[in-house]
């Protein structure tokens, strides 16, 4: 096994672990989401507020959490200190979890906007999802500069066609005022409406988390983890809510929520067909980027949790240039086969499925980090704020993905328990 520590020069600096997190948060969400949200109307942007603001307070929580403490941190090792072995392992394996479902989730977004341009892709999504993430994967097994240095390039051309609407949003509101804006309501906002599309909304916040659980791969943890975690986090919610709430409030609620191609209708509406056939390029570069970021990160969650001794060292090996690769391999492995899996069923139906779940585990990350806070009194308010957005953001979610989060948890149990038996059984 070679456990060789990376020097400096191998982790990622600030701006990498910047670009890691929006890169993370960006992906196939935001392109999808206009579509889902046009009949919501203005409730549509209570509920992006409602999810921004909670996710923004779950992100300071966790890098004040993470800066409280000496070097690299995740956020399955905080809640093991605080709760003890058993909760830090099913969070851990929660966590996981959530990354390489998240990784099959992207990969398929990725492949409904390739297949706009390449339509012999989407005869195939299964295959071609898979190409995507063993692509991914060769990328992070050449080492953790090449992995960074792929996000970055990728994140700044997936703030291409952002920048492009959020700018034609500004010229339009610029020039038509409040009126080039669909009516508020005269009854007002719907409680009810405004909840189900935070709940929608979600599952494109998720991925702030995403330097945290890298931490161990990022130079001077304890300065630039804190910062890329709120930063990314903050930044990745107003690109959201400027370019969200213009597509939904500018564009007739029925053609839009037709319309597979959201971001593709507003640019040809309000500029030209020929810029906006470049948008599912984009779209399908922003979904790529994410499936990187978070093929990254599924290697590292195992390997930590393995030197911990939580999983078995088998999970701890590295190659020469760093890289976890039985952790890579097996999260690959394991996402391909959920992807064979569900082969039967639509591009769009296996991307909702795979988006319900991987929100619906992750959940139990946020809420159990706003404990961690809670008992250590640090950031109480905002631990508070986001212990109630995370209980009625899962309650939201709904009964069957909300138990289908714990059955994932409690599936790793056989895997800690022979972990902790062999442990037992060495000689001392």
């Amino acid at each position: 096994m070679n456990d060789k520590t990376e020097k400096p020069g191998q982790k990622l600096g600030f701006f990498m672990s910047v670009a890691l997190v929006m890169g993370n948060m960006i992906g196939s969400g935001v392109f999808l989401l206009p579509q889902g949200l046009a009949p919501f109307g203005w409730n549509a942007i209570a509920g992006w507020v409602v999810t921004i603001a909670g996710a923004l307070c779950l992100a300071h929580v966790l890098a004040k959490l993470t800066a409280a403490h000496e070097g690299a941190i995740g956020p399955a090792e905080l809640v093991e200190r605080s709760f003890g072995p058993l909760a830090g392992f099913l969070i851990g394996f929660a966590f996981w979890v959530s990354v390489w479902t998240g990784c099959v989730t992207i990969a398929v977004g990725a492949t409904s906007y390739m297949s706009s341009f390449l339509p012999v892709l989407g005869e195939h999504p299964s295959l071609t999802a898979l190409g995507v993430i063993w692509t991914m994967t060769a990328v992070n097994l050449l080492g953790v500069r090449s992995a960074g240095s792929f996000q970055v390039i990728t994140t700044l051309l997936k703030l291409t066609p952002l920048i492009v609407v959020a700018i034609l949003i500004g010229l339009i509101f610029g020039r038509d005022g409040m009126s080039a804006l669909a009516p508020y309501p005269a009854e007002g906002l719907s409680l009810p409406s405004v909840n189900t599309a935070a709940a929608m909304t979600l599952w494109a916040m998720i991925g702030f988390e995403a330097a945290c659980a890298a931490s161990h791969k990022i130079d001077n943890p304890q300065r630039n983890v804190p910062r890329a975690t709120f930063y990314g986090a903050l930044l990745s919610g107003i690109i959201y809510l400027i370019v969200c709430s213009g597509i939904t409030l500018m564009l007739p609620a029925d053609k839009v929520a037709a319309s597979p191609a959201p971001f593709e209708l507003f640019v040809s509406t309000f500029w030209s067909p020929g810029p906006a056939s470049l948008v599912a390029a984009f779209a399908a570069i922003s979904a790529i980027g994410a499936v990187n970021g978070w093929t990254l990160v599924q290697a590292e969650v195992p390997l930590e949790m393995a030197k911990r001794q939580m999983m078995p060292q088998w999970f701890a090996r590295t190659t020469a240039n760093g890289v976890p690769i039985n952790g890579l391999l097996s999260a690959t492995v394991l996402g391909s086969l959920l992807v064979l899996a569900n082969s039967s069923q639509s591009m769009a139906g296996l991307f909702t499925f795979m988006a319900l779940v991987t929100t619906s585990v992750t959940l139990w990350l946020y809420l159990a980090c706003a404990a961690v806070a809670l008992k250590r009194k640090i950031a109480v308010p905002f631990a508070l704020i986001g212990l109630v957005f995370g209980v009625w953001s899962l309650w939201g979610a709904g009964v069957d993905a909300s138990g289908l989060s714990i059955v994932l948890m409690l599936a790793g149990l056989p895997l800690y328990w022979w972990t902790r038996r062999s442990l037992n059984t060495q000689p001392h």
